[in-house]
């Protein structure tokens, strides 16, 4: 009997690909769409994941090969475990990451459990990235995807280091040993018309980019004003609200410094922004927290591997130390920029996906 999966279907070229790979792989495929969010809240823009023209995307696609496709609404979860989780983290001063956690809390939970009830044994999603078990350790592990195609290349094992043990016996990735250039080859071969369609791009429920207004209509809160200053303490202007400024910004502040200065730090409890000169946003490391670790490391013990704090960084050398309190303290070979909080950092030794975490 053909094992049963449940694909998270999009309605973008990726998951319509991994459908037609599902199939020929000789699984026995059932469609889901999560509807995360009213598209009126957000207008219906073409640009954003989960829109309602993306929710028809997939239905065709699905009847196109005489799969079954459901529609689960996810919306309450959603706003609870995501947007409302991405509006305190900025208002507390920190740059969240909503499509990471998009994935712990809906993608590989809620799908997961519906894909339990429904006897399926399997999730398939259209991430670019590899899950493999170690005979050795006794533990699966994520690697990253084999895509190679120089500035296109697609590796999405950044956003999916949160994945535990017990999910990761469950997910498949088909389109982790393919190049996106394959992918939409496989689409246009088989007449899907989603097979030109352009990515996702942004945060999926703020497709125009504009956190701060965003955070504004949503929750009714108006950022308050207070002191810019340089990292002695002098005060140098006026800011417009904490939620409208990013760590390494230079455009936009409002203030004719004579010479480049860019945002170096946030103080909620102060309400202050620190700006300062490019080198000043330089830092040798990071403490991260709530880190999940994937391999089977020695904990408390340094560890020599690479990182990333940021989702299109190149990875950088560093000596990591991953403790039993789900903390880790990293030292990189050459400082890093911008190192910002609430952001996620993830590390890599070669294509295996040690764990991750959030800097604190």
């Amino acid at each position: 009997m053909s094992k049963r999966v449940m694909l998270a279907m999009s309605g973008g070229v990726d998951s319509s690909a991994a459908l037609v790979l599902l199939q020929r792989q000789g699984y026995e495929v059932i469609g889901a769409t999560m509807r995360l969010y009213d598209n009126e809240d957000i207008g219906d823009k073409s640009s954003a994941c989960c829109s309602l023209s993306d929710v028809e995307d997939a239905r065709a696609v699905a009847a196109r090969f005489g799969v079954t496709h459901y529609v689960f609404n996810f919306t309450d979860r959603f706003r609870k475990d995501v947007i409302e989780r991405f509006n305190d983290e900025y208002l507390r001063g920190l740059t969240p990451n909503p499509c990471i956690d998009c994935n712990r809390f809906l993608k590989f939970s809620a799908l997961l459990e519906r894909a339990e009830m429904m006897e399926c044994d399997y999730i398939a999603t259209g991430h670019y990235a590899r899950i493999r078990f170690d005979e050795q350790s006794g533990r699966y592990l994520l690697l990253k995807a084999v895509s190679s195609e120089g500035e296109n290349v697609k590796d999405q094992s950044y956003v999916l280091y949160d994945l535990t043990q017990e999910q990761m016996k469950k997910v498949l990735f088909p389109l982790g040993e393919m190049e996106k250039s394959e992918v939409r080859k496989i689409a246009k071969e088989y007449g899907l018309v989603n097979y030109d369609k352009p990515d996702s791009q942004d945060i999926c429920f703020v497709p125009d980019g504009d956190y701060a207004r965003f955070i504004r209509e949503y929750t009714g809160i108006v950022p308050e004003c207070g002191d810019v200053v340089d990292s002695k303490g002098n005060v140098l202007g006026r800011h417009e609200g904490l939620i409208n400024y990013t760590i390494g910004q230079r455009k936009g502040l409002g203030i004719a410094f004579g010479k480049p200065m860019y945002v170096i730090d946030k103080n909620v409890g102060e309400n202050t922004v620190t700006v300062g000169e490019n080198e000043e946003l330089f830092s040798d490391g990071l403490r991260a927290v709530n880190v999940n670790v994937i391999a089977d490391l020695e904990l408390g013990k340094a560890v020599r591997c690479k990182a990333k704090t940021r989702y299109k960084q190149v990875e950088q050398e560093c000596e990591a130390v991953f403790r039993e309190d789900g903390t880790a303290e990293v030292l990189f070979m050459e400082p890093q920029r911008a190192v910002t909080k609430g952001q996620r950092v993830v590390f890599y030794d070669g294509d295996v996906v040690l764990g991750g975490g959030v800097i604190a």
